[in-house]
């Protein structure tokens, strides 16, 4: 065998220096495996980008090596990207029956259902996929049926954890199973790759259980609607908010196309325990009296598209926010949603809504465990090496930090980023290298907005556009109307914009003229010397750069 023919190879297609968009993959020889295919939201600089998705371009270039997508749990996350990935490259996906319930909606919505080839899985499960033997084991996060994926290879074992807390008393009663972590590494870990989301966290964190606590509380104290915003894909949270309205005497309504779908999917396998008629379609529910209704709906990451979101405006088409009606977020916003979610409570609190939301209320625990559940991870599985795994740069630090408090030597543990391959051997490991990776950002049904896009769009938001539009006949080029000018988003005066726009059309028809002279009637030409003419005036003048369209008509 060569050198490379013995080596393991783990690598990041997304989830580290970044929060969301979890891709991670694991080869050896000929053999790829890939685990989680996620997505994430844009933020504000991304002007028109709906979504964000991993670079595949290195699975791609090694098509014939991928041999499966194994899903880890149902959240965006790590599911997000799938329909988007598998329009690039099919590969068969593995996935536990409410991850792959969701997973087929989307593949529905984009017409690729009937050519997917998907598998499920369970924490008994076992696979053989080229070199690799793949296992499972049952872990505790903030939607079902979540695995950690244990991955055997000619080399040694690798466990990547999925998400997950060390929840003892869980709302779904789906326990993490630590006696089989406890085997895993009593066998022997070659490599860990576990999450890093609350590594800055110390202690252990809190039951899903008092969530139900205080969520009930909420409903004895409220005197008319309750709204209560979440992730749709947070299950044990949507139990908790039915048993609360069946316990008060309310119906529940859904607002958000995610929640229907994910309460639809979750009840149909028996993952939402619902009473026979509590939910009811909205404009039923808008008739009832307001102390007997819930809203469940979603936006509680201040999307401006969501159903929270227009319900703080008072856009909702079926549905409305009086006062006195209470609100609860029972979530917390995810690093950078901070100003957006602000804004919608402010609104809520004009509308003259009791909002409830923020750490101290007890209405949202994490997922994801802390210092002390990542540490008993790294005691209970006892690798070789070490790969912090889904979290920001920080996060991925201070794991690093928690692992060497308990032994593991720094040398033995690697922070990687986008692209970066921990190559192991049968007596080293090395990070010497990168593959192609990054992000692919998805517009609409677009794939791969490129960079001169988004630049025409972010000089449109700040300076403004204007169109030049002339008409010259087609026998000799003389212009026969114009130049006139349009502007958008440019001109903010009414009547020093006017004089401003007449300056700027004789600028234009002097630079027409010149090239008349110079018997010059080329499209491109003109184009540009309007374009040059016209930005160095208005620069000038304003100081700013509108994008100048010139659109010449021969007739």
């Amino acid at each position: 065998m060569t050198e490379m023919n013995q080596t393991l190879s783990v690598f990041a297609l997304g989830g580290v220096y970044e929060i969301g968009k979890n891709m991670y993959g694991i080869q050896y020889e000929d053999d790829i495996i890939v685990i989680d295919c996620g997505s994430k939201f844009p933020d504000e600089s991304l002007l028109g980008i709906d979504l964000i998705i991993p670079d595949i371009a290195y699975l791609k270039e090694n098509q014939d090596k991928v041999r499966a997508l194994i899903i880890t749990h149902g959240h965006e996350d790590h599911i997000g990207g799938i329909p988007y990935i598998l329009k690039q490259l099919n590969m068969p996906i593995y996935a536990t029956q409410l991850t792959l319930g969701l997973i087929d909606v989307k593949l529905k919505e984009h017409g690729l259902l009937r050519d997917t080839v998907s598998a499920r899985i369970d924490a008994n499960s076992i696979l053989t996929l080229g070199a690799f033997t793949i296992s499972f084991y049952q872990t505790n996060h903030s939607i079902p049926d979540c695995l950690g994926v244990v991955v055997d290879t000619p080399l040694g074992t690798v466990v990547h954890t999925g998400d997950f807390k060390f929840d003892l008393t869980p709302v779904n009663r789906q326990s993490p199973d630590i006696h089989r972590m406890a085997e895993i590494g009593q066998r022997g870990v070659l490599a860990l790759l576990s999450e890093s989301t609350n590594a800055e966290r110390p202690g252990f964190t809190p039951s899903e259980n008092q969530v139900g606590e205080h969520l009930m509380e909420a409903f004895m104290r409220a005197k008319q609607k309750i709204i209560v915003s979440t992730f749709a894909s947070n299950v044990n949270r949507l139990q908790q908010v039915i048993d609360a309205s069946a316990m008060t005497d309310r119906k529940v309504t859904l607002l958000g196309r995610s929640m229907v779908n994910v309460v639809e999917i979750a009840a149909e396998h028996g993952y939402l325990q619902v009473p026979d008629g509590l939910i009811v379609e909205i404009d039923e529910a808008m008739k009832m009296k307001p102390h007997r209704v819930t809203i469940l709906c979603t936006g509680s990451q201040g999307e401006p598209m969501a159903a929270l979101a227009r319900l703080s405006t008072g856009s909702a088409r079926n549905a409305k926010i009086n006062r006195g009606d209470t609100v609860i977020l029972a979530s917390s916003p995810i690093p950078g949603n901070e100003r957006a979610v602000a804004r919608i409570i402010d609104n809520l609190f004009i509308l003259g809504a009791k909002v409830i939301y923020g750490p101290g209320k007890g209405l949202h625990v994490s997922g994801h465990g802390s210092q002390e559940e990542l540490k008993l991870m790294l005691t209970l599985m006892k690798p070789k090496y070490f790969i912090p795994i889904h979290g920001e740069y920080r996060m991925l630090y201070q794991h690093r930090l928690l692992a060497e408090s308990l032994g593991i030597e720094q040398e033995r543990v690697f922070i990687i980023n986008l692209g970066d391959v921990v190559d192991i051997t049968a007596d080293s490991a090395v990070q010497r290298r990168k593959i192609s990776a990054g992000n692919t950002l998805v517009d609409g049904l677009g794939i791969g907005v490129g960079s001169m896009l988004l630049r025409d769009r972010k000089h449109l938001s700040e300076d403004g556009i204007i169109v030049v539009v002339v008409t010259r006949s087609k026998a000799d080029g003389t212009v026969l109307s114009g130049p006139d000018l349009i502007s958008r988003g440019f001109v903010y005066s009414r009547g020093e914009g006017e004089d401003l726009m007449s300056a700027s059309s004789k600028i234009a028809a002097d630079a027409i003229a010149r090239l008349q002279e110079e018997h010059v009637n080329e499209w491109n030409r003109l184009k540009q010397s309007l374009k040059e003419s016209i930005g160095q005036f208005l620069y000038a003048k304003t100081k700013k750069r509108p994008m100048i369209l010139p659109i010449i008509m021969d007739i």
